[in-house]
């Protein structure tokens, strides 16, 4: 049986899989808030988790201070839901079967289930927990729904076994209709919503072609 006691790993018996204790803490913890000590500083949104401590959210200042030597994620928000890099959170947890994004130019996933109606008939991928419809052939939208998913089946693991890698190579290629896909979450982007301008080339050749003769003068 293998633990990790440096980043709080413990094994779970009905389950028999390995799930970090502070991750249930980290999909409850509000973030985005003002921080109580540095309210006046420019970057006192608390957006900060400590994977050591395992308690509330705090902000860039707090964590330069108070968690200097600890391991500390940052959050992220995307269309007022909270979400976490892929660079940062693969380091710490197994999170092979979780739907990734790019959204301005991060791979990026989401702690929590979003609101949205239930997929109809059509789609060929939704996350087995909550059923919302996914780009690619993952099994959760969320790191939320795969412990859902842990709890109800038992048939996924959060501890890193070196499957992330191969999860990473795999996001990286990705198929060309989920690159488009993700195009469209990027923030601000603007691909193919106007017609391309002709070019001056363009316009050119369309001209009539000959030259044209002036009338003959009367006698």
């Amino acid at each position: 049986m293998s633990i990790f006691p440096t980043m709080g790993f413990k094994l779970q018996e009905d389950t028999a899989v390995l799930v970090p204790p502070w991750l249930e803490q980290l999909l409850h913890t509000p973030f985005f808030n003002v921080c109580r000590i540095h309210a006046e500083a420019a970057r006192s949104e608390c957006n900060m988790f400590c994977l050591h401590c395992n308690g509330e959210a705090f902000c860039f200042y707090c964590s330069s201070s108070r968690h200097k030597d600890h391991q500390v994620i940052q959050i992220r928000r995307s269309s007022y839901h909270d979400v976490v890099r892929v660079s940062e959170i693969q380091k710490v947890l197994d999170i092979s079967g979780v739907q990734t994004y790019v959204i301005n130019s991060a791979r990026v996933l989401f702690l929590n289930v979003r609101p949205q109606p239930k997929s109809g008939k059509g789609v060929a991928h939704i996350c087995e927990i909550c059923g919302r419809s996914l780009l690619d052939p993952f099994r959760f939208c969320s790191l939320g729904c795969k412990l859902e998913g842990i709890r109800k089946n038992g048939d996924a693991s959060f501890a890193l076994d070196g499957r992330n890698e191969e999860l990473t190579m795999d996001t990286s290629r990705g198929s060309v209709s989920s690159r488009q896909q993700e195009e469209e979450l990027r923030e601000g982007s603007t691909q193919d919503m106007y017609p391309a301008t002709p070019s001056p080339s363009a316009s050119n050749s369309r001209r009539r072609k000959g030259i044209p003769h002036r009338a003959p003068f009367g006698s």
